[in-house]
């Protein structure tokens, strides 16, 4: 559930339910997802978590991919657990956990307007339930903390049940009647034991000296401000060696990294977490990353891949020049067996319809070609392999398109000789920037007005993806089976028998063009997609414009043939006019998080630890 669903859609009518239930639907709807490998594709498909493995750092003895992790408050009943592990986070919090658990239930209350939680704190969970719950999980992805509580053989007992399961245990320092009993516990579990403590426990500092503890978590503190305090506090009585975690206070990236620079080595997300939306991880991540920036050389790829999109544009130019004159070609007519005056002397709608099928993948190629070089210069240049898995999901699809000019019996030696020079092109894009690596970064630190308008955006984006690639995919369909929708016939006040009466292979011809818009169509659909799901960040203009000028190609194309050639009929132009209002609607919500100006933020780093 990305935030350009999430805050657009979903938030508004879950803040209206009772809180455990609204929750515990978002977590098992998204576990159901997240437990199967397919499953886990549509999520790093919809938002690219993963962190960069430049984030990645080890503590304790453990390796952490991020240092931004999951309190245990967020999913008390473990049902999310499965999800959060493909989510960005780099650790997660269990728990508490208590031998018995509680009886109470929890009362939590949600002001939206407020962005605050009340009510009853997080009650401990069974042990026998975490220990099913942990048991029944497909995967371990992540290290796993397990906050105990209990008695000291209580805790005892939960920590050895557990054992299989977690990479280190957290413990209320009060539950320790002296230094001894912590060493005790440590010397019998060997893992690490995190002390958990307050901003006001702080004040019992020396007690906390005593346990020469592994680690120390600082709890929920009232100010940003408090938990800095506190942190400074601890730094200077252990040294800048002891590893420090935080929970709660994060409301947005610019307050994860206050207190990363302060020497925080892992930050939990709390209640905050819910109303700034699950896409928080990822973007503390890409903003943390611009602290360990370097320059790094073009991917010698990125060359062939625009050039393979110069290639398309000009090819697009050519298309529309022939279906603005001629239409049908010399070795059209060597096919059908006819010149175009017998056609036009037979039916003039048949020439308008094929100037329209000709005239809309010509305005379509010059679309996708200008995405193609946007993305190769932009992304695949400085490294960002989303931008290069971007062009190579498009680019392949495109290329198995020739197989629907095959099936129906007409292939024109010209898109022979344009497939011949692409492949090439491509192929060496692909096999010289298979090293590209880089993840990108972020500099949008904070929940202001215009992050919010931009999901509004993005979200119109997403769906004008989707909706050209399902486009695509039915055009591409139609033009290697049946070829005409009941509109095509209507225009052309004829059927399929009486074409076929007067030249059996005007059929063909017509399903050429119709196959080839639509894969053409199916291609840049999945660009557009890929863009709006991966590519909107604050201050990338380049991916507004790459929106705003590759659009208009096609949409002119599309609608002026159609008004100029008089097929006008609404139901059959209704996806072309709903295409062009999410068209507006992102280039409007977008431009003002996309042209924020500022330093140029589309940089890139090695795969390489330096933290």
């Amino acid at each position: 559930m990305p935030d350009w669903s999430y805050h657009t859609i979903f938030k508004p009518i879950l803040h209206r339910l009772q809180p455990s239930f609204s929750r515990e639907f978002i977590h098992r709807g998204m576990s159901m997802i997240a437990s199967s490998s397919f499953g886990e594709k549509i999520i790093e498909l919809l938002g690219q978590m993963a962190p960069s493995p430049q984030l990645e750092k080890s503590l304790f003895g453990v390796s952490f991919a991020s240092p931004i992790g999951l309190s245990g408050k967020i999913d008390p009943q473990l049902s999310g657990l499965a999800a959060f592990q493909n989510l960005g986070f780099g650790f997660v919090e269990i728990g508490p956990v208590s031998v018995s658990g509680s009886l109470l239930t929890e009362e939590h209350y949600v002001d939206p307007k407020q962005e605050r939680i009340d009510g009853n704190d997080v009650f401990p969970i069974k042990l026998l339930k975490v220990k099913n719950q942990l048991q029944a999980l497909k995967k371990k992805k992540m290290p796993f903390f397990i906050r105990v509580e209990g008695t000291f053989q209580e805790m005892v007992q939960i920590c050895l049940e557990l054992h299989p399961f977690s990479d280190g245990y957290i413990m209320d320092y009060r539950t320790f009647e002296s230094a001894n009993q912590y060493t005790l516990l440590q010397d019998k579990i060997r893992k690490p034991i995190i002390i958990a403590c307050t901003a006001e426990s702080i004040l019992d500092i020396e007690k906390i000296v005593n346990f020469y503890p592994c680690g120390i978590l600082l709890d929920e503190c009232n100010t940003a401000q408090e938990m800095i305090d506190a942190v400074a506090a601890i730094r200077n009585k252990f040294g800048d060696e002891l590893p420090i975690i935080t929970s709660g206070g994060i409301k947005e990236p610019a307050d994860a990294l206050t207190l990363l620079d302060k020497g925080v080595s892992l930050i939990m997300l709390s209640f905050e977490y819910v109303f700034t939306g699950p896409g928080l991880p990822k973007r503390i991540n890409e903003a943390y990353c611009t602290r360990f920036l370097r320059e790094s050389a073009p991917s010698p790829g990125w060359l062939w891949y625009w050039m393979v999109g110069l290639a398309i544009t000009i090819a697009g130019l050519i298309a529309l020049f022939f279906s603005m004159t001629v239409i049908i070609l010399p070795y059209d007519e060597v096919f059908l067996g006819v010149i175009r005056s017998e056609i036009h002397k037979f039916n003039p709608a048949i020439i308008y319809f094929m100037a329209h099928d000709r005239m809309t993948l010509s305005g379509t190629m010059i679309s996708g070609g200008i995405i193609f070089m946007q993305m190769a210069w932009h992304g695949v240049r400085k490294g960002l392999v989303w931008a290069r898995k971007a062009i190579n999901y498009a680019g392949i699809i495109g290329f198995l398109g020739i197989f629907l000019f095959i099936g129906y019996g007409y292939f024109d030696w010209l898109h022979a000789l344009f497939w011949l020079i692409l492949l090439p092109l491509f192929f060496l894009g692909y096999s010289k920037s298979k090293e590209t690596k880089g993840a990108p970064i972020s500099s949008n630190l904070f929940n202001h007005r215009y992050w919010k308008w931009s999901l509004i955006g993005q979200l119109s984006f997403v769906l004008l993806g989707f909706a050209l690639t399902f486009g695509g995919l039915v055009i591409s369909v139609i033009g290697a089976s049946s070829v005409f929708v009941p509109t095509d016939l209507s225009f052309l006040c004829i059927t399929q028998e009486m074409l076929n009466e007067f030249n059996d292979r005007l059929i063909p011809v017509i399903a050429h063009d119709r196959a080839g818009f639509g894969s053409a169509l199916l291609s840049v659909g999945l660009l557009v997609l890929m863009l709006a799901l991966w590519g909107i960040r604050e201050g990338d203009s380049w991916v507004w414009w790459t929106f705003f000028l590759g659009a208009i190609p096609a949409f002119l194309s599309g609608l002026l043939t159609h008004f100029t050639i008089g097929y006008t009929d609404f139901v059959h132009l209704l996806p072309a006019y709903i295409a062009v209002i999410l068209y507006i609607n992102g280039v409007i919500w977008t431009a003002p998080f996309l042209l924020k100006k500022g330093r140029n933020i589309t940089q890139t780093f090695p795969y390489k630890n330096e933290i």
